[in-house]
């Protein structure tokens, strides 16, 4: 199974759910089986390191963010088995560069998979970017539990 997380800038949301899913995939033992990557819909970013704020927040939780941000390309539509938008705006996008039913089918919000979310009617993950010291640490939680679920999805076969 191949997963792409993709977010604006892959500098803050797609980077901290590769590795809050890397250490999870590492604990369930399965590091052989799944296999992570990020990427942003834009180009601003292309080369940097994960922005350090998310870096700070992800370490609090003993989960090390590393890569450097590169923008989405065609053929991870073909690569990747799921591409997981950060939110609507990533999902229109995304949308907008798949080519045909194949490459639409694999792209979900990664909020799809946190039942609470999909409850709760909120399936994006915001931007803490711009936002409030404490976004950083919010989007933690939040991409974390949504990680959980993909990962049961997984495991028990839902995305095979």
């Amino acid at each position: 199974m191949r997963l792409l997380f993709v977010c604006l800038g892959n500098i803050c949301r797609s980077p901290t759910a590769e590795g809050v899913m890397r250490r999870l995939v590492e604990q369930a033992g399965v590091q052989d089986e799944i296999e992570l990557d990020s990427a942003g819909t834009g180009a601003w970013h292309v080369g940097s390191a994960p922005d350090r704020r998310a870096c700070a927040a992800a370490l609090a939780h003993g989960v090390v963010l590393e890569g450097s941000a590169r923008q989405v390309r065609i053929e991870d539509f073909h690569d990747f088995d799921l591409v997981l938008a950060m939110d609507s705006s990533n999902l229109r996008e995304l949308g907008g560069l798949a080519r045909g039913e194949r490459g639409c089918s694999r792209v979900r919000r990664l909020r799809e998979f946190d039942p609470v979310s999909v409850e709760a009617g909120d399936l994006d993950v915001p931007d803490p970017y711009y936002g409030a010291k404490g976004g950083f640490e919010e989007v933690f939680g939040i991409v974390r539990a949504a990680c959980v679920g993909l990962l049961a999805d997984i495991r028990i076969g839902e995305l095979q």
